[in-house]
């Protein structure tokens, strides 16, 4: 099962409470859903919770029932309403005259509650809505055919406090989140808090495992400057080996190369923690550079 069904599911577990809430989910519905026009209402659904909750929801929001139910099994599940006294009932309580309308829009003043735009919002995504499985990536969108409710869905979100983007990609109008804590923050609103839970546990292990990486991949590149460095310092010290010896240095840095020398695979600060006294490592790095100038003069 993918994640937007495992959404879906979790959305569709329990009714609403309200009417008001019923018909505005049913709103949604029907804005995102395949047909809604004054012929036909059409709803095409793979998801089986979808399928159990929509029956119920519609005699909740307006007594009324479908005039066609899927066939059984598997696959696409084709709800429909055809009857003209229902369809004038969702004409009434929407505000819309079907039969002449050239352009859908949202009804504002069906969705001024708080709640009921929330159950709007909760419609359109079990309708239109997907979500990308958080541990490939992020990416939450509503999808519908109607341009103008595209727009003023991103109107209803603002005001809700998300930033929603969008696009046309054919005949269809998306409006998306591509940032996991605004995706996040929009299925717990409309009702999926669990899916949202998972969402940021994706996020979390994936940033941990992240930051791991470039922890490694830092220490790799430093600890390669640290051997190459050593391996400079080395091969200066060995150079004044073969030119004058060490026994005319100065017993700091005599005593600076002879630790190199001893101790290739060592770090400067422990190279530092060896001398005697011990010194800081700034200290020895000062010494071992006097020695590199030694052996280029």
């Amino acid at each position: 099962m993918s994640f937007s069904s495992d959404v879906k599911k979790e959305l569709c577990r329990t009714l609403p409470s309200r009417k008001c809430c019923a018909q505005a989910e049913c709103y949604g519905l029907l804005l995102y859903a395949n047909r809604f026009d004054g012929s036909e209402v059409r709803i095409v659904t793979e998801s089986e919770d979808l399928a159990a909750r929509l029956p119920a929801l519609f005699k909740k929001a307006f007594h009324i029932t479908f005039d066609r139910l899927p066939d059984p099994g598997p696959g696409k599940r084709v709800f429909s309403i055809t009857d003209g006294d229902k369809l004038a009932v969702l004409s009434a309580v929407f505000g819309y005259d079907l039969t002449s309308a050239v352009a859908h829009h949202i009804n504002f003043a069906v969705l001024e509650e708080d709640h009921c735009r929330i159950s709007f919002f909760r419609g359109a995504f079990l309708a239109g809505g997907s979500v990308t499985d958080p541990t490939k990536g992020y990416h939450l969108e509503l999808t519908t055919t109607h341009r103008s409710v595209a727009r003023e869905l991103s109107t209803l979100l603002r005001e809700e406090n998300f930033d929603p983007k969008e696009v046309q990609r054919g005949a269809n109008h998306m409006t998306y989140f591509k940032q996991s804590e605004a995706i996040a923050d929009f299925l717990t609103v409309i009702g999926a808090p669990l899916a949202a839970m998972e969402l940021m546990n994706a996020k979390a292990e994936k940033d941990l495992r992240g930051g791991v990486n470039r922890r490694v991949n830092c220490d790799a590149a430093n600890l390669d400057k640290a051997v190459e460095a050593a391996q400079s310092q080395i091969k200066a010290i060995r150079s004044l080996l073969e030119r004058t010896g060490l026994e005319d240095l100065p017993p700091k840095l005599s005593e600076a190369a002879r630790l190199r020398l001893d101790n290739p695979d060592l770090t400067l600060t422990e190279l530092a923690a060896l001398c005697d006294p011990p010194i800081t490592k700034s200290s020895l790095s000062h010494r071992l550079k006097k020695l590199a100038e030694l052996a280029e003069g």
